[in-house]
């Protein structure tokens, strides 16, 4: 009767290995699929950790064309306001060149209606007498006097014309210039937030519960630092205060005891009206380019805040970054603005232990969040702007 199972390989099999033959067959079959597998997975999907990176990355991008939108906003409300200051001097030039041209016209027709030239010898043989010609020659001598007066006063305005002239052409190209970078931030700006609408429109609701966990795990973590922060500033407060109390108890003997510096003093007192402000928009959407009251970007609620305290600071992030003393953040104040991210594009305001208020994004709302929301190294510095 005839087996029905297949022969055997011809190679011996010991203690379940293969023949180095076999073995090898199988390796290299096991790499040439791991090696497709790499080359082509069968999912293309981006993991959640990716797609949340790429998300913020694009609201990123879009915080920083912000700044570049308002910074080019500004500098065409500057120029406008420029071109419109010179071309009302051009106009008020012109009508005092048309006023000297006329003055000149009516110079020409009186020396015309005298005889058109300086009085000479046939003048004086036409005269009735001697004290005729003296007369004619003294009217001509201060009609062509005050005539090369209002010669020498058209030159110099219609000189002066033409060079505003010239500045107000000038201007209005760098404004044609301003108005197109506006344009152009703006339409970056629409298109990062547009894609970043997007990816998210694309996850599931499963995804976007992990995604949301994730965030949470981020929150927790930038949580704790801050309040790691809130300790180690508590201890520094409290060390200096035992010194300063040293300091006193030395010196009671000296009738001068030492005191906080006014200076100290005040910007404290500056920072609380700021905070206050800020503390007050909490909850107001987070709006690009937008400066209050209904709405805020993240430098537009800093400006504000400040300006309540009556304080002016420059509008966007990178020009507030340098808009005071820069700080450690360990030395960080309620009131201090904290920078984020290499390029300065977004700012929030310090109120203590680890915290800030800020407009964090479009899509979410002016909020209490710690400064670490981003990780450590997302902090560029910190600066006091009073």
């Amino acid at each position: 009767m005839a087996s029905h199972r297949k022969s055997r390989p011809s190679g011996t099999r010991v203690a379940g290995i293969r023949t180095p033959a076999l073995a090898t067959a199988a390796l290299t079959s096991v790499a040439l699929l791991s090696q497709s597998a790499n080359a082509a997975p069968a999912d293309d999907k981006p993991s959640l950790e990716e797609v949340e990176k790429k998300v913020d990355d694009l609201y990123r991008q879009a915080g920083s064309a912000t700044d570049k939108y308002n910074a080019a906003k500004e500098k065409t409300a500057q120029q406008r306001k420029r071109v419109d200051t010179l071309l009302d001097d051009v106009a008020q030039r012109t009508q005092k060149l048309n006023e000297a041209r006329e003055e000149l016209g009516s110079f020409a027709a009186a020396q015309y209606r005298t005889g058109a030239s300086a009085p000479d010898t046939s003048t004086f043989l036409l005269a009735d007498s001697p004290q005729d010609y003296f007369d004619q020659t003294q009217l001509m001598g201060r009609l062509t006097s005050r005539q090369k007066g209002a010669v020498d006063d058209y030159v110099t305005e219609q000189s002066a014309t033409m060079k505003k002239r010239q500045e107000a052409t000038q201007s209005l190209e760098t404004l044609t210039e301003s108005q197109g970078d506006l344009r152009t931030a703006k339409a970056t700006v629409q298109k990062k937030l547009a894609d970043a609408r997007a990816l998210l429109s694309q996850l599931t609701a499963e995804e976007k519960a992990r995604l949301a966990a994730i965030e949470k795990e981020r929150q927790q973590e930038a949580a704790r630092k801050a309040a790691e922060l809130a300790r180690q500033q508590a201890e520094e407060e409290r060390a200096r205060q035992e010194a300063a109390a040293q300091q006193e108890q030395n010196s009671s003997a000296d009738t001068s005891t030492p005191s906080t510096p006014a200076t100290d003093a005040s910007y404290a007192t500056k920072a609380e009206k700021a905070l206050a402000f800020s503390r007050a928009q909490i909850g107001k959407p987070y709006v690009w380019g937008a400066t209050g009251p209904g709405s805020y970007d993240c430098s537009g609620l800093t400006q504000a805040a400040w300006k309540a305290a009556g304080v002016d600071i420059p509008r966007v992030t990178y020009d507030q970054v340098n808009a005071g003393t820069t700080v450690s953040v360990s030395a960080a104040q309620p009131g201090d603005l904290v920078f984020f991210y290499d390029d300065v594009s977004h700012v929030g305001i310090y109120i203590g232990n680890g915290m800030m208020i800020h407009a964090p994004k479009p899509g979410a709302y002016v909020r209490e969040e710690s400064i670490y929301y981003d990780g450590e190294s997302a902090i560029h510095s910190v600066v006091r702007p009073a």
